[in-house]
């Protein structure tokens, strides 16, 4: 079975939070086909609209889908970038709020908090965003167990990251639960990339 990855990509999102998940769950994908003859993981990413959003920086990124239109997903991924456009955007904010009833897991990289936030997504939970965003996530809502000092923060159904390179350390987290702790090595190995995961207990 395919597990289908729902990567939301607007205006000003932070180049690495999408990008860093996308090259975990594609390079993970890619891993698993050299023993097994399925696709693992497919990435979708989804956007307002078809209409090219440029990322911060100015990269041109050209969506797969639409709120309206993208497949049904196993995993909804929120990154972030400058989000103040999207946290005053209903369409936005209604979608990740059904897009999460209906997923089994969710997960936010960097500022994506907010947005989760926004959405009613992370209501009473313990999370994370960039160490700069901290203080303002506290503020904004005060009924989240802000964390600070962890790579991420898993609740089960909903995980949050802190910022940009921590998202990739929580996509390989991610695989590590999805496909298991082997795929999660083999993927971080191919990518030459130092996985640097939360304290153990």
């Amino acid at each position: 079975m395919t597990i289908t990855i729902g990567l939301h990509v607007f205006d000003q999102v932070e180049v690495l939070d999408f990008a860093g998940p996308f090259e975990v769950f594609t390079t993970a994908a890619r891993v698993h086909r050299r023993t097994h003859d399925e696709d693992l993981f497919a990435v979708c990413t989804i956007a307002r609209s078809t209409t090219a959003v440029r990322a911060r920086a100015g990269l041109l990124v050209q969506p797969d889908a639409t709120f309206a239109d993208h497949p049904p997903l196993d995993v909804l991924l929120v990154p972030g970038g400058v989000v103040t456009h999207e946290l005053a955007q209903p369409d936005t904010l209604g979608w990740i709020t059904r897009t999460a009833a209906a997923v089994p897991l969710v997960a936010s990289i960097c500022t994506g908090a907010f947005l989760l936030a926004k959405a009613g997504v992370l209501d009473g939970k313990a999370v994370t965003t960039h160490w700069e965003d901290i203080d303002d996530l506290k503020a904004m809502f005060p009924g989240l167990d802000v964390r600070t000092g962890q790579r991420w923060v898993d609740e089960g159904t909903v995980v949050t990251s802190a910022g940009i390179s921590a998202g990739i350390d929580m996509s390989l987290h991610l695989v590590e639960r999805l496909a298991g702790r082997a795929l999660a090595e083999r993927t971080a190995r191919q990518m030459e990339f130092d996985w640097t995961e939360n304290p153990r207990a």
